[in-house]
């Protein structure tokens, strides 16, 4: 299932990541190897963040997708359930509508 998963980042230890030059080689380590659908960094709050699509087949794979912010950068991460348009329009909404009314 797609999952957004919302990562924040603490200004340390990212700041000093930053000034070391470590930060971008980090987080390409990570993306590498969580593979995400797709990645946007952004900011919220005054703080970094991310924002990634990641394919979750069951609840035991979330630590492989948020240890790496946890450890390396004290990270916060969220994760939410993603549907594309065709997983809404498979959902039986209609259907939904009409028992609950």
């Amino acid at each position: 299932m797609k999952m957004l998963m919302h990562v924040t980042f603490p200004h340390e230890p990212y700041n000093t990541l930053v000034k070391k030059g470590t930060a971008v080689i980090l987080l390409d380590e990570i993306l590498e190897e969580i593979k995400p659908f797709s990645a946007w960094f952004t900011e919220e709050n005054g703080r970094r963040a991310a924002i990634l699509i990641v394919n979750v087949t069951n609840a035991s794979v979330i630590p492989i997708y948020s240890e790496p912010f946890h450890l390396n950068f004290n990270a916060d991460v969220h994760f939410r359930i993603a549907m594309s348009p065709e997983d809404l329009a498979n959902s039986g909404l209609e259907g939904l509508g009409k028992k609950w009314n």
